[in-house]
């Protein structure tokens, strides 16, 4: 596969799109939107009544319906985007829920995702490269545990709510809604927390917090495979990942594993990216056969030595 200066790059393959295939591409649906949540929502309701019910191996389900909450950040990746729904109402209140469950406050998280979309894997510009590389094993590991990501949100949060340190890529028309946003949150927990301190129950903890804790060492994991030792590059079929893995990992992930397809062409819907991917696939420049060969590669480029934070 050519990645070098010659090499095709995702303008090249949306300017030789025809008109027939832009609008293929582009068609939004609540129908596909509305069955993709409703299969989500629907593993989440079983799990949590498995759960709440303390049906044999609950403890173990723990993890599944952990997995299920978290995975949610992947629909409010697409909500952000409005491309979930045809109804923009629908991406609203999808993105709040999801967001709220994830302690991440869609309206930030919007300004901080399309500042990376436009600044993808650019060291100097791009919002997730803010944090450290996995430089060792250790890095690699306390990455994985989902525990810094947690404190990240909890930090965000609080630093939105009380509108401290907003960075750059929120714009000044929407740094008002975040705050407000952030606040209702916020308002929200302490309501929540309150409550089950007064009627001593423990609900929020067993079907919210501790599956939330337990499922997101997987997110991170698939998280890390997007763009993870990709090319500082502004090509996008090279700078992001395409992870080939099955029907039931892209379903969870609501197609997100064509991650390349997805920055090439950020208005194409979740549940068109397969069509997508049909027509750039030999052209992917950065692509991993499976997230245990993409993990492989990583423990392979670290070395067990100090981490970069040290």
């Amino acid at each position: 596969m050519n990645t070098g200066p010659g090499a095709t790059t995702h303008k090249d393959i949306i300017a030789g799109l025809t008109s027939d295939q832009r609008t293929m591409l582009l068609a939004r649906s609540d129908l596909s939107g509305v069955l993709q949540l409703a299969r989500h929502a629907g593993a989440l309701a079983l799990t949590g009544c498995w759960i709440a019910l303390s049906w044999p191996g609950w403890p173990f389900v723990l993890v599944v319906h952990g997995i299920l909450i978290v995975f949610l950040f992947t629909a409010l990746h697409e909500t952000v985007h409005e491309t979930a729904f045809a109804s923009r109402w629908l991406n609203r209140m999808v993105a709040v829920t999801s967001g709220f469950l994830l302690i991440l406050p869609p309206r930030w998280f919007r300004a901080f995702h399309f500042a990376h979309h436009r600044h993808t894997n650019d060291p100097d510009h791009d919002p997730e490269l803010a944090g450290p590389p996995i430089v060792s094993k250790s890095d690699y590991a306390w990455r994985l545990t989902g525990i810094p990501v947690w404190i990240e949100h909890v930090k965000g949060l609080v630093k939105i709510a009380h509108g401290i340190d907003l960075e750059d890529f929120v714009p000044d028309r929407a740094q008002q809604s975040a705050v407000a946003e952030a606040r209702a949150f916020l308002a929200s927990y302490l309501v929540l927390l309150a409550g089950s301190v007064v009627t001593g129950s423990t609900i929020l903890l067993w079907l919210w917090i501790v599956p939330a804790l337990f499922g997101q060492p997987f997110l991170r994991a698939y998280l890390m495979a997007e763009h993870t030792l990709c090319p500082h590059v502004g090509n996008m079929l090279i700078n992001s990942r395409t992870t080939f893995t099955n029907r039931g990992v892209r379903a969870l992930a609501w197609n997100m594993p064509f991650h390349a397809e997805h920055h090439s062409y950020p208005s194409v819907p979740f549940h068109k990216l397969p069509a997508f991917h049909e027509i750039i696939r030999t052209k992917l420049g950065t692509t991993a056969e499976g997230y245990r060969a993409f993990h492989t590669e990583v423990l392979a480029s670290t070395r067990p030595g100090q981490s970069a934070v040290d």
